[in-house]
């Protein structure tokens, strides 16, 4: 039974995405514990969260395939719940997961996406021309899904999602598992998308340079948001600076690493040094300047921001978020 929707009034048409209060259970596993945002229409917002920290419960809840179990969410106005045609003809969605259909063609891929939104057939073909060009997929349009690269299926993907022309648009791991010269042109192509479009974007990526040009960070942990706001105004209030140092040999990293239990490795040999206090690097630095071979200031960094709110690495393998938390519906059952 969902509990009485705190959030029923009206929504301002300023704000795209809108969460009250929302909760979320797996069994006796709380997944979202009383989680509120306002997201700003036409803006990037990125969702950053350890494995199982509830980002793909809370993506899933806004794409109306699981309903929450307190608290209210509105994508465009429409009550997630209560409007769920409403809501999902506003959406967009690029799922973490491939589900494109590769036996068909990207053009047979996009006027069954079509047809689900019932859009008319001269609609159909003038949107499913434009993605495809937008993407640059257009030479591809009529080869079976099944030949294509994992980057090409991406692409096609995000074609897809913006082919019914929605409002906003969710992408989980846009970017997981390709090379670095797609990632950048994906991106390329959703910053066009929002320069020429009032689309607004909500991310979730364990890529965290991906984000730095984001509107708005939110990093969420054990089902709670803990931090909000632009990429800068993180870095200020929640990030360190640290001093990067590769010792010239196994002595100098022991002897560092015993004056220093605070150092964290960096790469096969080398140490990072929280270097916020100034003296206390100036001692450092006048005890083993003779045994550094490398001495590198480092300023605060999102992912030093997100190491210092939440103590756990965001970079791990991209399905490991998704699956912590299909496990925990695994082991409570789903509603």
């Amino acid at each position: 039974m969902i509990s009485p929707q705190p959030g029923a009034g009206p929504v301002s048409p300023a704000i795209a995405i809108s969460v009250d209060a929302l909760s979320a259970r797996y069994g006796v596993n709380t997944v979202l514990d009383n989680v509120s945002l306002e997201i700003a229409r036409g803006s990037s917002f990125a969702l950053l969260g350890p494995n199982g920290a509830g980002k793909t419960t809370l993506l899933n809840i806004l794409s109306t395939l699981r309903k929450p179990d307190g608290g209210s969410a509105r994508v465009a106005g429409a009550d997630v719940v209560r409007q769920q045609g409403e809501a999902r003809r506003s959406l967009g969605v690029v799922f973490q997961d491939s589900s494109l259909d590769d036996r068909l063609t990207a053009w047979e891929n996009l006027e069954f996406h079509g047809l689900v939104y019932g859009m008319p057939s001269r609609q159909r073909k003038e949107r499913s021309a434009a993605v495809l060009a937008l993407v640059e997929l257009e030479d591809w349009r009529d080869e079976i899904v099944r030949s294509f690269s994992g980057g090409m299926r991406r692409r096609l993907e995000i074609a897809r999602a913006l082919l019914h022309e929605p409002k906003i648009l969710f992408l989980d791991e846009p970017t997981a598992g390709l090379d670095a010269q797609t990632r950048v042109r994906i991106w390329r192509y959703l910053d066009e998308l929002r320069r020429d479009r009032d689309l607004t974007v909500l991310t979730t990526t364990h890529y965290i340079e991906e984000v730095e040009g984001a509107d708005t960070i939110c990093i969420i942990d054990h089902g709670k948001i803990i931090a909000q706001g632009s990429p800068e105004a993180l870095k200020t209030q929640h990030g360190h600076r640290w001093l990067h140092v590769i010792p010239r040999d196994a002595a100098a990293l022991s002897a560092i690493a015993a004056r220093r239990p605070d150092a964290q490795p960096l790469g096969a040999h080398g140490l990072a040094l929280p270097a916020d206090d100034g003296a206390e690097v100036d001692a450092f630095l006048a005890a083993f300047r003779d045994q550094l071979t490398e001495v590198q200031f480092q300023d605060p960094t999102l992912e030093s921001v997100f190491l210092s709110l939440t103590g756990r690495q965001l970079r791990d393998r991209a399905d490991d978020t998704h699956n912590a938390e299909k496990a925990a519906g695994r082991r409570g059952g789903r509603r």
